[in-house]
């Protein structure tokens, strides 16, 4: 089975006036089916043609450039999309967020925190809020399209809440004020998904 671009659960005009509609269509439309034609392509006749993604992901080291690259972009903006939502923003409640202030000291430490991973990530890439080995939260960045899952990370963990810092996820809208998406952004955080997945990760 060849792997497929997710459909949006909302609309591109969704997240407006915080991300706006073309940078959605072409962000999901064009950028991520990229990823996806050349992920297939990298994997056309390989056996592992037909893992899971996530398996793909743990494993990258084995893997070419082509494959780290856009089985990376595939994965990331996959969970990206399910992280937004139009109804999102605010903070979030019960045991994600008693793990937020126990680990930063409070929700507006923890939004700084991730904001500057994001705003300091040299190039393109990304800022992750993850859960460690030892079930704690941490907030990481990685270059590229990489992410914490892959066994070649500098800081390992299961990503449960990550922003999409390439200039192709803002630049229309924002130009080179990153600082200015990063800040915007949090008006349409999924937290009930971070939830989800922060409940997953510690099971």
């Amino acid at each position: 089975m060849a792997f497929t671009l997710p459909a949006l659960a909302y609309a591109t005009d969704a997240l407006e006036p915080h991300i706006d509609k073309m940078t959605m269509e072409i962000h999901h439309g064009k950028h991520h089916q990229a990823y996806v034609t050349n992920l297939n392509k990298a994997l056309e006749g390989k056996p592992e043609a037909d893992s899971n993604i996530e398996d793909i992901i743990k494993n990258i080291s084995k893997f070419p450039m082509g494959v780290r690259n856009n089985g990376g972009g595939h994965y990331n903006h996959t969970m990206f999309w399910t992280l937004l939502s139009p109804s999102g923003g605010g903070e979030p409640s019960g045991k994600l967020a008693e793990a937020i202030t126990g680990t930063f000291g409070s929700f507006a430490d923890f939004k700084t925190k991730m904001s500057e991973a994001g705003a300091t990530r040299f190039g393109s890439g990304w800022a992750w809020l993850i859960v460690t080995a030892d079930k704690k939260l941490a907030v990481t960045s990685t270059p590229n399209q990489d992410n914490p899952l892959m066994d070649i990370a500098e800081v390992k963990g299961t990503p449960i809440l990550g922003i999409d810092v390439w200039e192709h996820a803002y630049y229309l809208k924002y130009q080179n004020r990153r600082p200015d998406y990063l800040a915007a952004i949090w008006n349409v955080i999924n937290w009930n998904h971070v939830a989800e997945l922060y409940a997953k990760a510690t099971a």
